[in-house]
């Protein structure tokens, strides 16, 4: 038996018995274990995996953060609060990291700003060659009018909304990092009436877009307009090989809402947003330190790990993305998630 890669739901074992090749042939699940019947040309052998085990090797589970540079996680992740390469550092612990910076594009009427191929290469040569990223992109894409400035009472059309043009420029400058990109995540604000006639208009001007660009990555949208979540909107992304973002915070309904009404819509792969409902309020309580909890969602992650065993039993692969604001600090938010994943919780709640 061998250890997988780092950064899936939990230990993972394969077994390879010796000489004589074979296949899986029956898959039986017996609480508290799996047994597993393994016919080779000259035996059967018999295998028992704890039902965690089995988990990992249904579905993938990468844990990360919603980008990694605090200091204030020193000891929890970081050697130093200093002087290091904090991606580097990250890396050893974790599996998964979404970069969110890419996404603040749009400033007035400037041109979008892209990534730099040297950032690219630079937090390529940070990570090994199996860890993830997932990545928001660039709100130049997302944004349909401009953010209004002090002043403004018009709306002002964004040129670059959905342009393929646009997006095929940023592909090219993150070609380098496509091999690891596990999810590239579109993210729209809510759209009112002036913005967005209805869900058929976004839906049409979204199957437009993507049926002109590369496919060669897996596509997410992370929707904010509570009523546009709903069969119309998995249908659309099983039609058209994309996938759900699940957003837990601000003002969206609870992701488990959604999950328990639509969850049995999803196919492949996912990402889970853990996010808080107001930024400012835990910015007060922390000063801006994330190493401790301050706003406990004991009530709600249990559920939660539910939730992704459920997706990883059914061969779904499970981006979680933890924000500090989601508890106060997202690290100590996903040892938590884990324990519960686990089966085993090694935390106090």
């Amino acid at each position: 038996m061998e250890k997988s890669n780092r950064g899936t739901a939990c230990i993972s074992y394969f077994y390879t018995p010796p000489q004589s090749p074979g296949s899986f042939t029956r898959l039986i699940k017996i609480m508290p274990v799996t047994i597993l019947f393994y016919e080779s040309l000259e035996h059967i052998k018999v295998l028992l995996i704890f039902p965690q085990y089995w988990r990992c090797q249904m579905g993938k589970l990468f844990y990360g953060t919603c980008s990694w540079k605090y200091p204030s996680w020193k000891g929890l992740v970081y050697s130093k609060a200093k002087g290091i390469n904090y991606l580097a550092e990250y890396a050893q612990k974790y599996g998964s990291v979404e970069i969110d910076q890419w996404f603040w594009s749009l400033f007035n009427d400037n041109k979008p700003v892209l990534p730099k191929t040297e950032t690219v290469a630079e937090y390529l040569n940070s990570v090994p060659d199996n860890f993830l990223f997932t990545i928001k992109a660039p709100n130049s894409l997302t944004l349909t009018h401009f953010y209004k400035q002090k002043g403004e009472k018009e709306l002002r059309p964004n040129p670059y909304f959905l342009s393929v043009s646009l997006f095929n420029d940023f592909l090219d400058r993150i070609e380098r990092m496509k091999k690891q990109v596990g999810c590239l995540m579109f993210q729209f604000e809510y759209l009112n009436r002036q913005k967005m006639t209805s869900q058929e208009e976004f839906l049409e001007k979204l199957k437009t877009f993507f049926s002109a660009v590369p496919r060669d990555i897996p596509y997410a949208l992370e929707v904010r307009n509570p009523n546009y979540i709903n069969k119309t909107h998995f249908e659309f992304l099983s039609e058209n090989s994309l996938h759900h973002v699940f957003m837990q915070g601000y003002y969206m309904p609870s992701i488990l809402t959604h999950y328990k009404q639509f969850g049995s819509l999803i196919r492949d792969l996912t990402v889970i947003r853990l996010h808080g409902t107001e930024r400012g309020e835990i910015e007060k309580k922390t000063g801006k330190k994330w190493d401790k909890i301050v706003e406990p969602k004991d009530s709600e992650l249990p559920a939660v790990a539910r939730m992704i065993r459920d997706f990883l039993d059914r061969e779904i692969t499970v981006f979680v993305n933890v924000n500090n604001h989601y508890e106060g600090s997202s690290p100590l938010t996903i040892d938590k998630i884990r324990a519960l994943i686990s089966g085993n919780p090694k935390v106090s709640f």
